[in-house]
């Protein structure tokens, strides 16, 4: 049976309405893979904002990811900045080990003993520190040597120290301390306490043990306080009793036992000690002198050229005892026979064809011998001697000690606009120390305190004379120019002691090494000789 056809119009419809149909479920389909499922309409709860959402959560992993990245970037940098403060803090303690505590190699230095002379820092004859020490008593050590050497840079001075009290007993008043001292001494107390435990074991040489105290005596001496004084004695006396009694370093300690002693009034201790001192040097170290026995010259000097330091010493520092106690007759005749025993021991015909360590050896004695003429000087003008004989002697020093600070620094003993005259070269406060000393080892660290004892020297030697030109005798002598005479005079020692005031930019200020009270000392004399000079023209 046929089916009546559908009209064209109405399949039409039909075919288009289906085909969209299709369409519309076709997309449905599509957009329903895009979107979120629906929310429930029966929970209650508002449906959320899917644009907050995704921002909220991008927000939070941008600021997980950031710390993330800054804590790996901070470890990193902190672990590199670690290694690189490690290595450069070992690097500088071995610099030390390796090359500052390095045993001189020079045998020219070798033959005038300054090897033997020079600090040991637990190293002994092959330099360096003690390997038995252990890692940290070896840091402490070389901690020591950088504080005392190469400064704290926290400032040039503390109050006060861990190993004394920091007031002074007999005044009351703080005791100023050098902060590059108070560390150096804080460092060596720490490896004498490990080398003291170390020591019960077996594991540390006895040698070890006395060159780690004669260190720590030694700094304790130059704070300088009667509590640091008292203690650096008891250091030294421990060194003693670790020594075998003989030699020259036995020599050394009974020295420095007997200043000791004589800076903390136990005079007779030190005449002993001293006494012990000298029969050392002479090789009679077997006989120990008693308790009243006096020290006396030898009459010849030792083969030694360390041994011949020592004993100057010895008797430069015998002579200020005599000369500071009112013992003026005895203190004449050491200083006379001390004179006497240094022209005695050879020197070379020149400093310039010497070689570096026989010059230095040399202007050491020079320089000891300019001490006790000015010890000389001052006992004759106590004894009434006339004015002229003190004076002798004074000028006599001063132009030694001069002739050590000038050939320390390389100058010329002339005048360098008159090279060849009689004129001598004017003071060189400020002149560096020559290379070659500088640069020794075994030598660096005794030519830089030579030079500053012979600057001091200089200037004391030129401000006495200076006084002693203002007197009525030398007046008369000059035919009434002393006090111009003086005031030259004054005028050299300001130029040994201090820095010049075109150079600072005022009435100048005293130099490196020279104490403030003896520049105020000098600088007083010179302005009361300008001003007396300054009348006295007008006067006329």
């Amino acid at each position: 049976m046929l089916k009546t056809p559908l009209k064209p119009s109405l399949f039409r419809f039909r075919t288009a309405s289906c085909r969209s149909q299709h369409l519309c479920r076709r997309y449905e389909s599509q957009d329903s893979t895009r979107r979120p499922v629906p929310w429930r309409q029966d929970t209650g709860v508002d449906q959320p904002s899917v644009l907050i959402e995704d921002h909220f959560t991008r927000s939070t992993l941008f600021t997980f990811d950031f710390f993330k990245r800054l804590a790996k970037f901070s470890l990193v940098g902190l672990f590199a900045l670690g290694i690189t403060g490690w290595t450069a803090f070992e690097g500088v303690h071995m610099w030390v080990e390796k090359v500052e505590l390095a045993e001189d190699q020079d045998n020219e230095v070798r033959r005038w003993e300054w090897d033997r002379d020079a600090e040991k820092w637990s190293g002994g004859s092959i330099g360096g520190t003690d390997s038995a020490l252990g890692f940290k008593a070896r840091h402490a050590v070389r901690s020591a040597w950088i504080a005392q050497n190469w400064g704290t840079g926290s400032g040039a001075s503390v109050i006060g120290s861990n190993a004394f009290t920091g007031r002074n007993p007999s005044t009351g008043s703080l005791n100023i301390i050098e902060a590059r001292l108070e560390f150096a001494q804080n460092f060596l107390a720490i490896a004498v306490k490990i080398a003291e435990e170390r020591m019960s074991t077996g594991s540390v040489r006895p040698q070890t043990m006395v060159e780690l105290l004669s260190r720590h005596a030694g700094i304790l001496e130059r704070m300088g306080t009667r509590d640091a004084l008292f203690e650096s004695r008891s250091q030294y006396e421990r060194v003693w009793a670790g020594l075998p009694g003989k030699g020259i370093e036995a020599a050394r300690t009974a020295l420095k036992v007997g200043d000791l002693n004589y800076r903390l009034g136990d005079s007779e201790d030190a005449l002993t000690w001293w006494a012990r001192a000298i029969n050392l040097t002479q090789g009679d170290g077997n006989r120990l002198p008693t308790i009243n026995e006096t020290p006396t010259v030898p009459e010849s000097a030792p083969s030694s050229p360390s041994a011949q330091r020592t004993l100057i010493s010895t008797l430069v520092s015998l002579s200020a005892y005599y000369s500071t106690s009112g013992q003026l007759k005895q203190a004449q005749s050491v200083q006379e026979a001390s004179l006497s025993l240094l022209r005695s021991v050879p020197s070379p015909q020149s400093l310039a064809s010497a070689s570096h360590p026989q010059a230095l050896h040399s202007l050491y004695l020079l320089h000891r011998s300019s001490l006790l003429s000015i010890h000389l000087a001052e006992v004759l003008y106590a004894l009434r001697s006339p004015s002229q004989t003190s004076i002798q002697y004074l000028q006599r020093a001063a132009e030694s000690s001069e002739r050590v600070a000038l050939a320390l620094t390389g100058l010329p003993f002339s005048h360098p606009d008159a090279p060849g005259s009689a004129i001598p070269h004017p003071p060189a406060s400020e002149a560096p120390l020559m290379s070659s000393f500088q640069k020794s080892l075994a030598m660096r660290k005794p030519a830089k305190s030579l030079l500053r004892d012979a600057r001091r020297s200089a200037a004391e030697a030129w401000n006495l004379i200076g006084i002693l030109s203002e007197g009525p005798d030398s007046g008369k002598a000059q035919g009434g120019e002393g006090m111009e005479r003086a005031l030259e005079c004054y005028e050299r020692a300001l130029g040994w002691a201090g820095v010049a005031a075109d150079q600072v930019g005022g009435i100048g200020e005293a130099g490196e090494g020279t104490p403030e009270a003896e520049w105020k000392l000098i600088w007083g004399n010179y302005v009361r000789a300008r001003e007396a000079v300054r009348k006295q023209v007008t006067k006329e």
